[in-house]
């Protein structure tokens, strides 16, 4: 069994760490980034792009680049078809009813679309810590339902991992930001890209309790992204009589600036958003220049970042806490970084909220401590998770009978008698739901199921044992069992929204046979940064040398400079290396003759030189 790592797969950026000795450590990429954008892009070519490299081609790219896959995972499309028009890429919806990702012509899954993230993950992973990794700890808003923390779960098995545990992310900040010993109770205001989640927890002497949460799937900084987006876009009409959005680039020029313009207002008070060429009109070219100012932003954002604040007022009260009980308060994910989001929190809880943790990676490390938990590198952990929403069954009239409430510890196990509604019934439909409405309409629907062979008799009168069994991870079981035959049937909740087992290890078998080519075009990805890099050094070198030295000197670094920006985006990576090689080696001598020349004032290097090259002449002509 390889090591177990933690994975925080995130809606814009996800994070990797590992335990050593039960001390997480974040895992950095070869390029030293310790955040990887959670971008899939298909290139012309057909070509698979993760991260960066997938993120940075977006703009030219659009509809074949896909991001915060998170908010559609395990998800009805009815649910997100309010977001169909705030992303470039097309969202469609299956046979089944759930949401899914066009892509050239071929439908994905959101499962299928994290796992080529994780897949990525997994990659860096394996070369940072030199060893096959197999098993991982992969971490969820806490308010994700089960068929969102199935897809999540489907996922990783995708990519190849062995999903030891789908842990909440305020739960897994809360292990990494506070030391297990004594009491303290504290919150984990996690406010991400695509969710929003708030969870109350009490620490004693090692033990996690997570005593309540709540949240909101639909809240995150890609909705700030948006008032803002719609914004500039409303702005630019108004002065130009031009809609951006009937463009099929231009929105998504609008939306990385208006995303940048986001981060740099939470340093700054103002900031420019400059786009050049956005648009033609009917005297040519037209430029989108504004001035944004974060007092602009905060009133355009102000509704939604106050909605965070009645959901962390239920949660403490859920809790059966006072504002004053609460010892510290905890910011999770990139959006708590705006100055206007921390003020809230400190108003509202009373104190400052904990500048001590990166709110980008917390929750990575939050998850490889668990997994050294699980590995039995640390004994002095114990967490107790909680299930965020209440489960069920419908009942005679489409109500729903709760069976575990929400916020219940987790695992758990509870059980319902039921019976039938009519006389020698022999059948009865079992149907599973989460949520908080009374009626069953209102909930989310998690699969259903039928227990036969019920003993014949009066309506009333047999008596059906349903239960309800949640692992450690979340995990829904439910079985009925008639307590008269004996007769039972049992379900686990759809584990992807519409794959099935035999789909989730066909889509492994497909990612495991990508793997190798993967690392193939990553190697080709590094030679060809390598390149770029040796290109623009020599590029500088020979700039100075034209002036300084003679032909002869720079001549070969010259052609072999030319021979290698020919091949950088060939095939042969032997050639690749050879010629990278060589011209790093030719460099490096023309640079010495360059920092010899500009360090000889009085000329006397020259007259050696000259002088060496007689000798040499002379020699030759003997």
């Amino acid at each position: 069994m390889g090591r177990t790592i933690g994975i925080d797969l995130g809606t814009t950026n996800s994070c990797i760490a590992f335990s050593d000795g039960g001390h997480p450590t974040v895992i950095q990429s070869k390029s030293g980034s310790r955040v990887m954008p959670s971008v899939v892009a298909f290139s012309a070519k057909g070509e698979r792009l993760v991260g960066l490299v997938a993120r940075r081609q977006a703009i030219t790219n659009p509809k074949n680049t896909v991001n915060s896959i998170k908010r559609l995972m395990g998800r009805r499309f009815a649910e997100v078809a309010k977001h169909v028009d705030d992303v470039s890429y097309e969202i469609v919806e299956n046979s089944n009813g759930d949401a899914a990702v066009r892509i050239m012509d071929r439908v994905y899954t959101p499962p299928e679309i994290s796992a080529i993230i994780l897949q990525q993950l997994k990659l860096t992973a394996e070369e940072f810590l030199g060893e096959e990794v197999t098993d991982a700890v992969i971490t969820v808003p806490a308010y994700f339902n089960e068929v969102q923390r199935q897809a999540t779960k489907a996922a990783g098995k995708i990519a190849g991992f062995k999903v030891r545990r789908v842990l909440n992310e305020p739960t897994a900040a809360a292990l990494a930001f506070i030391e297990p010993d004594g009491r303290k109770k504290l919150v984990v205001y996690d406010f991400g890209g695509g969710t929003f989640d708030v969870s109350v927890l009490q620490v004693i002497d090692g033990v996690f309790e997570v005593k309540a949460t709540l949240g909101d799937t639909d809240l995150g900084g890609d909705d700030l992204d948006t008032k803002l987006v719609h914004w500039i876009m409303s702005e630019f009409k108004s002065e130009t009589g031009i809609d951006l959005t009937q463009d099929s680039i231009a929105p998504q020029r609008v939306r990385e600036a208006a995303e940048r313009a986001k981060c740099e207002l939470s340093m700054t008070m103002e900031t420019d958003i400059n786009l050049p060429f956005i648009a033609t009109g009917e005297s040519g070219p037209v430029h989108l220049e504004i001035t944004i100012t974060r007092k602009l932003f905060e009133e355009l954002a102000s509704e939604l970042i106050k909605k965070t604040i009645p959901l962390c007022k239920a949660a403490v009260e859920d809790a059966d806490m006072k504002i004053e009980d609460i010892d510290h308060v905890v910011l999770v994910g990139g959006s708590t970084r705006i100055p206007m989001v921390q003020k809230l929190v400190e108003e509202f809880f009373q104190r400052k909220p904990a500048q001590s943790v990166n709110p980008d990676e917390v929750v990575a490390l939050g998850a490889a401590m668990e997994g050294s938990v699980l590995t039995g590198q640390r004994k002095d952990l114990v967490l107790i998770d909680v299930t965020p929403l209440t489960l069920g069954v419908e009942t005679l009239g489409g109500v729903m009978a709760p069976i575990i409430q929400r916020n219940s510890p987790v695992p758990t196990r509870n059980s319902r008698i039921f019976t039938t509604a009519s006389d020698n019934q022999s059948v009865v439909g079992v149907h599973v739901a989460q949520g908080e409405r009374d009626i069953i309409d209102g909930n989310r629907s998690l699969g259903t199921f039928e227990l036969r062979g019920i003993a014949s008799a009066k309506r009333g009168e047999p008596r059906i044992e349903v239960v309800f069994e949640i692992d450690a991870s979340g995990i829904l079981s439910v079985s009925a069992r008639d307590t008269t035959t004996g007769q039972e049937q049992s379900i686990k909740v759809n584990p992807s929204g519409g794959l099935s087992g035999s789909d989730i290890e066909r889509l492994r078998r497909e990612a495991a046979a990508n793997a190798d080519a993967d690392k193939i075009r990553m190697k080709f990805v590094a030679l060809r940064n390598e390149a770029d890099e040796v290109i623009y050094r020599a590029s500088k070198s020979l700039k100075i040398a034209r002036e300084e030295l003679d032909k002869e000197s720079w001549e070969e670094l010259d052609n072999e400079n030319k021979n290698l920006k020919a091949i950088r985006d060939g095939e042969d990576a032997l050639a690749l290396e050879k010629a990278i090689d060589t011209v790093r080696n030719l460099n490096s001598s023309v640079s010495k003759l360059v920092e010899v020349f500009e360090s000889d004032e009085d000329g006397a290097t020259s007259e050696f030189l000259s002088s060496f090259e007689k000798i040499e002449e002379g020699e030759s002509k003997e």
